[in-house]
């Protein structure tokens, strides 16, 4: 039997450029590929880790842990909004109850409410009262605050069901070290009561 000759192949300069170039450029190729599917395999791993045993348990693709992941997120923005309402409640509630126990005997006669808070560069005050009760004199607030040291940067007033809401924010004029918000809640709340008049 004889043996086939083998076929040469003759490579010219140009011909071996093009092969190198173009072997070259699927190296590069198969090299970028390589590490976008590692770098997507350690973001995976990375959201895997955060989503609870719950919602990747016996889960298999990356598909799977992408939607398991979103109904995570789904999950939490809901829990957040129920949060949040239950927060607004309990603080309306505690808003309610510190004016009724401020008030006492008189919240029969009166349904205003104070409520002074710090801030940033000094303190915001909320004092509520009805439409139909005695009117709140803010001649007499501004008096008291003018007293205390407290200079009024912006007061809205806003019309809230049967009442009104007077939201002031104020900045201390005078020394800040030595000022007291339960005295000055006290001394609002005597200008504003029918009774304090």
């Amino acid at each position: 039997m004889e043996k086939s000759p083998r076929q040469k192949v003759v490579l010219t300069p140009g011909n071996n450029t093009e092969n190198t170039s173009s072997r070259n450029k699927k190296i590069v190729r198969r090299d970028m590929e390589r590490q976008r599917r590692q770098e997507m395999a350690n973001l995976n791993a990375s959201l895997r880790s955060l989503l609870p045993l719950e919602y990747v348990k016996g889960k298999r693709s990356i598909s799977d842990h992408m939607h398991e992941a979103v109904n995570y997120i789904n999950h939490l923005r809901m829990k957040i909004q129920d949060l949040g309402a239950k927060r607004d409640e309990l603080r309306n509630q505690s808003n309610m109850s510190a004016c009724d126990s401020e008030s006492g005997s008189s919240s029969k006669r009166s349904r205003h409410c104070v409520i002074v808070s710090p801030c940033m560069d000094g303190v915001e005050i909320l004092i509520s009262g009805g439409f139909k009760e005695e009117g709140l004199l803010l001649s007499k607030v501004m008096e008291v605050l003018l007293e205390e040291g407290l200079g009024v940067h912006r007061c809205v007033s806003t019309k809230v069901n049967e009442g009104l809401l007077h939201t002031m924010n104020c900045k201390q004029v005078s020394d800040p070290t030595g000022f007291d918000l339960c005295g000055l809640r006290q001394k609002l709340w005597n200008a504003v009561t029918p009774s304090s008049r």
